[in-house]
Order: C-alpha cells, then structure tokens, then sequence
C-alpha cells in the first residue's frame, strides 16, 4: 500500500475517545476499534495485517521507535508522544501508552497493544521542537546521531524519555519545561 504524501492539516482528536490497536510480536496489526478506523481513514480490513507504519509520519525520529520497541520487547510498558499520518496525509498527534501481554507458561510476549489519547497542545508544543532537531540530526547522522542527542538531552535534564513524556502530561516541572524549550532553541540556532 503506497503511504499518502504528508499534507500540513492536523486531525484533532476528541479527548473522550481512546484509539486502540493490537499487533502481534512482529508489528502486524491484529485489532483495531471503529475510533482508530475513523481517525487514520483506513478500513480494518486495509489495516489488520499491515505493519503498524502503515501511519508512521516521516516527521517522527527513527530514534524514538528504536527506543519503543526495545522497551516494549524487554516487556516494559511504554509511554510515548507519536506523530501519525492518515491515509489522506493528514496528522495526528497521539499519547500513546503501550502494554505487552504475556504468556503465563512460557513468559514469552503474545501481543501488544497501544492506547492512544489526544495529548494537550502543550505538550506537543514541548515535543515538536525537539523531534524537529532529532530528524534534522538523523538526517545528516544517521539514527545513532540522534540518539546520542536524546541521551545527551535526556542526561542533562537528569529524566528517561518516559519521564520527560509524563512531565510534559503533568506540568509538575514548569521550570524544566522553561529549561527544555531554551535548551532546544539553543541547539536549533546552532
């Protein structure tokens, strides 16, 4: 299935409603409720057993799956702020809390599903401007550039990426919000 080209036109999502999908081990899409079908335009029957990037936007860093996914696989659960393309190319923001369901005999993972809700514009106001900088880094230095800037970025303000993300969802640190947004415009006038 070809992937629309991206158009600059935001879904915005109702904060009532929940996407869900399910996808097994490999990233196959497994399940997904009529709220994901009427956001991302596709049907189910084009969507399950497509890989998950059939929504992947190209503004989203490489770095951020890689790091999903190695969380997801070490039977973590997971919260992430992912940008998405619809079949129209329009986008969608979503936060999205990953859970991986687990065999009881052999402690393999079966599936995993993810729980996506509209995130408030303060927090993509946070994010955006720091996955602009990291697709910029990929651009010219590949995924592991990139992740050296997170884990900088990361390290100096003394958070995973999943505390970073629930800071974001809380506003508990405004001064580390302040400290975030003057880091990245720092960085990006670099």
């Amino acid at each position: 299935m070809q992937r629309p080209a991206p158009l600059n036109e935001e879904i915005k999502l109702d904060p009532e409603k929940m996407i869900v999908s399910k996808t097994d081990t490999d990233g196959y899409i497994t399940y997904v409720n009529e709220y994901f079908e009427e956001i991302c335009g596709y049907s189910k029957d084009e969507l399950l057993g497509s890989s998950h990037n059939i929504i992947r936007h190209p503004d989203m860093p490489r770095i951020i799956f890689k790091l999903m996914w190695q969380n997801i696989k070490e039977q973590k659960d997971f919260k992430v702020l992912i940008k998405n393309l619809a079949k129209d190319g329009r986008y969608y923001w979503v936060l999205t809390k990953f859970e991986t369901l687990i065999d009881p005999i052999t402690q393999k993972i079966i599936s995993h599903t993810a729980y996506r809700k509209a995130p408030t514009r303060y927090q993509i106001g946070v994010i955006e401007p720091l996955y602009e900088k990291m697709i910029e880094i990929e651009k010219y230095g590949g995924v592991a550039a990139s992740e050296k800037f997170l884990d900088e970025f990361l390290r100096e303000n003394g958070m995973s990426y999943e505390e970073f993300i629930k800071s974001t969802a809380t506003h508990e640190k405004k001064g580390f919000m302040d400290k975030t947004k003057g880091f990245l415009k720092g960085i990006i006038k670099k």
